[in-house]
């Protein structure tokens, strides 16, 4: 392009877009020559079989929930109740452990599957049929930081891209107003941003936070994608100065003076640009329904928080996004404790069931209903299970971190609704039958996407890395 830079603000605004190629065609454009340009050395495989699933949803449930209390029914946990464990247990703990300890209430077979389920679950049952138990997952850390990070990054101790990052990489966003990979309302404990960060992949991959992390997390009502406006300039000559950026940039990068750290900060100011539209409605709850407030509790004290959450997760995949992370953690004005009771276990359960048990049920039945459950894959889970022995310690009873064998659950695209895949052993301590890593989860998951986990790699200081290292195998028993 020729001429002075300083001619620019001359421009008519249409003529700068285009010639600045800052319309959304442009963008679009220039951010897939710019994808293509850094792939290099990378594999962003086309997909080899078929996708079931377009986008994940996931559930987050931070602090561990109890396996044996909630969904991995053990009738040797009433008949031994109060006696040690038979076997010896595992060598490293996070804490001392007493005696096995039977459930503190009921759990019941629901729907016609037979899924066991606490009484403490009063809707999950209506969608039971929809669940596909996974009842033998396995290899975290015991840990919070590191269980956090394997679930999420798959490595426990070093940075790597989040699974979310991997997913907005290999696919990309549906929709490029709007980023492929959100997460709401996260937590800024046992790994914080690391756990929904990009690591070595490009910047504009990781995962854009709606509410600032912290800890205790952002209630949902102030939940806010940042810098979504600038009350001193417009957006004209908000627009012509991301062409001028751009042009600089371009010819930076033809003399061989810019790298690709700079072409992402680029990205993500037009990302951001283009957000300013497209951001406030997606998340604007207003437009919502009564029904549809009534059938996630929005409008309840206890439900409302985690209700909020997973509406604007149904908006978001609505809209193209992804992989839309939505996570329960610490919250001082909603009194949850994380899923980590330690003690207080039949307090904290109750409380913290009780937040999410509608929102969960409804975000279900509306994404059945809108026909966006076939093509969305629903995971639930914590990083860990909960121990079938107590913690030995002071006040009421607790159960210790547990990494062994615990349950999570998949839900919708390409899964086996009603199915109880895996098992443990008689008291719920070890995966015995169909045993499930994390590497397994992550590769399964990649599968229904239509990815093959082998082949999603990324060349980082010399080597390739893939999300599930150099392991990982599909869980076949689970697709439909």
């Amino acid at each position: 392009m020729s001429g002075s830079l300083a001619t620019a603000d001359l421009l008519p605004r249409r003529a700068a877009l285009e010639r600045m190629a800052l319309g959304f065609g442009g963008l679009a454009l220039n951010s897939l020559l710019a994808e293509q340009a850094r792939a290099g050395g990378t594999s962003r495989p086309q997909a080899l079989f078929p996708a079931r699933a377009r986008r994940v949803i996931f559930l987050f449930m931070h602090g561990g929930p109890s396996h044996v209390d909630l969904f991995d029914y053990k009738p040797k946990l009433q008949d031994y109740n109060g006696k040690p464990l038979p076997f010896p247990e595992r060598k490293v703990q996070f804490a001392k452990r007493g005696n096995l300890m039977q459930p503190p209430w009921p759990l019941r077979q629901v729907g016609q599957c037979g899924h066991w389920m606490s009484e403490l679950w009063q809707h999950l049952p209506e969608v039971a049929d929809e669940l596909c138990m996974l009842h033998s997952l396995c290899e975290t850390n015991v840990s919070h930081g590191g269980a956090c990070m394997k679930i999420h990054t798959g490595d426990e101790a070093l940075l790597r891209p989040s699974m979310g990052a991997w997913v907005n990489y290999g696919l990309g966003s549906e929709n490029s107003n709007l980023p492929g990979f959100v997460t709401i309302c996260p937590t800024s404990l046992h790994g914080g941003s690391d756990n929904f960060g990009p690591a070595f992949l490009p910047a504009e991959f990781g995962g854009v936070p709606l509410g600032t992390p912290g800890y205790p997390n952002t209630p949902a009502v102030d939940a806010r994608f940042h810098y979504m406006s600038n009350e001193r300039v417009s957006p004209r000559k908000q627009s012509l100065q991301l062409g001028l950026l751009r042009r600089m940039h371009e010819r930076e990068s033809a003399a061989g003076n810019a790298g690709a750290q700079l072409e992402d900060r680029l990205r993500s100011f037009e990302l951001a640009f283009r957000m300013q539209m497209a951001a406030p409605e997606a998340t604007d709850l207003s437009t919502e329904s009564e029904a549809t407030r009534k059938l996630y509790g929005m409008d309840d004290p206890r439900t409302g928080n985690f209700a909020r959450e997973c509406i604007m997760a149904r908006r978001l995949a609505e809209r193209g996004v992804r992989f839309i992370q939505v996570s329960h953690a610490h919250s001082l004005k909603f009194n949850n404790e994380q899923w980590d009771q330690h003690s207080h276990l039949e307090k904290g359960h109750s409380i913290n069931v009780g937040q999410i048990d509608k929102p969960i049920t409804g975000l279900i039945l509306d994404l059945k209903a809108r026909g966006l459950l076939d093509d969305t894959l629903v995971l639930w889970g914590g990083e860990f299970g909960r121990t079938p022995t107590t913690q030995q310690g002071n006040g009421p009873v607790g159960r210790d971190h547990h990494p062994d064998g615990f349950t999570m659950w998949m839900a919708g695209a390409g899964v086996k609704g009603g199915l109880r895949y895996g098992k443990t052993d008689k008291f719920g301590y070890h995966a015995v039958e169909n045993r499930c890593t994390i590497h397994d989860l992550h590769a399964t998951i990649l599968h229904l996407l239509g990815i093959d986990h082998t082949k999603l790699t990324y060349r980082s200081d010399g080597r390739d890395f893939r999300l599930t290292n150099i392991y990982g195998k599909v869980a076949k028993g689970i697709l439909a």
